[in-house]
């Protein structure tokens, strides 16, 4: 990361804290040349440490988000930011923040952004991933969704990271846990590293 891409990122609205930064960014790094995803945008930030080594390594970044906001960001909850309220319709709206970060990181020629829930996504999508990174929504339901419905198109070798990732309960929710252990107990991938939230496993066999 460059100077410069390092000040957009960290002028960047979002929830990745520097040393979980530069760990997702190494591993990418790591990630072969293709396509890769990220899911869960919201303005950026760690789309630009992804996206920068997506340039390094010859890759191209596709990053999914509705744009409307996990339910942490919504009016009445502790991470809402009323700075991000569209005021024509009167709802969370990150799209314009997340253009304004990849025209300012230089990176539009990288990362394609997809708009849409994973859900109707996940049903069209078919592509192989060399890199997938999974930060959407942290419920149960939808976290294991995003699971089922991208971590299958991971191909052998290629990387699976998973933010948010707190084995204890009183640290922060479990979903992003129970991933973690799904993918590792299925047999298709095994841990490569940990730092803070960030899990990155690799893609062991077709499982």
């Amino acid at each position: 990361m460059t100077p410069d891409l390092l000040a957009v990122a960290s002028a960047t609205k979002g929830f990745l804290p520097d040393d979980e930064a530069a760990a997702l960014h190494d591993a990418a790094l790591s990630a072969g040349p293709g396509l890769w995803l990220e899911v869960g945008t919201y303005c950026g930030k760690s789309t630009v440490h992804v996206g920068a080594a997506a340039r390094a390594v010859g890759a191209q970044l596709a990053t999914l988000d509705h744009h409307r906001g996990s339910e942490e960001n919504q009016p009445g909850w502790e991470w809402h930011d009323t700075s991000l309220v569209d005021p024509h319709t009167g709802r969370l709206e990150t799209l314009p923040s997340l253009r304004r970060t990849l025209w300012d990181a230089g990176l539009d020629d990288v990362v394609t952004a997809i708009v849409g829930t994973t859900q109707q996504v996940g049903r069209w999508w078919s592509s192989p991933l060399a890199f997938l990174f999974l930060d959407g929504n942290h419920t149960e339901e939808v976290a294991q969704h995003d699971y089922a419905a991208f971590a299958p198109h991971v191909v052998v070798g290629g990387l699976l990271a998973v933010h948010d990732v707190f084995p204890d309960p009183a640290d922060g929710g479990r979903p992003p846990w129970n991933v973690v252990c799904r993918a590792i107990d299925s047999g298709a991938f095994e841990e490569v590293s940990v730092t803070g939230s960030l899990r990155v496993l690799r893609r062991s066999s077709d499982s």
